[in-house]
């Protein structure tokens, strides 16, 4: 990863997660290609568009250096269809990334831990 702020580090890494569980998503549920499987990394239109939305709205994103994702932001500026697509993607993708990207996915509840870790010493 390359050197920058901590916001930026945790935006392409954030901008990685997302891409990452989009094309598994696309990948097992589109199957894009000719003979009706994945081409490496084709993804179908409709999860292409989800895929610049996201990253759009992560590179924009005013609270990268303060929040760990997006669930767990005050402030959801997806559209609520898009919110909904990319609900669908992490709902099908979150628990396999686990056997395809498992470093990526245990980074993902280690950080969602200590999030609910610091909100719940908030609330005290």
């Amino acid at each position: 990863m390359a050197k920058g702020s901590k916001g930026e580090q945790k935006r392409l890494r954030e901008q990685e997660t997302v891409s990452m569980m989009i094309r598994l998503y696309c990948r097992k549920n589109h199957k894009v290609g000719i003979d009706g499987k994945s081409k490496g990394d084709i993804l179908c239109p409709e999860c292409q568009e989800l895929l610049a939305y996201a990253e759009k709205k992560i590179q924009r994103c005013p609270f990268m250096e303060n929040k760990t994702f997006c669930s767990n932001c005050r402030v959801h500026c997806y559209q609520s269809e898009m919110r909904e697509k990319i609900r669908d993607v992490m709902r099908f993708s979150g628990p396999r990334m686990l056997l395809y990207h498992p470093f990526m996915a245990l980074h993902h509840m280690w950080c969602t831990l200590r999030e609910k870790k610091k909100e719940a010493k908030r609330h005290d």
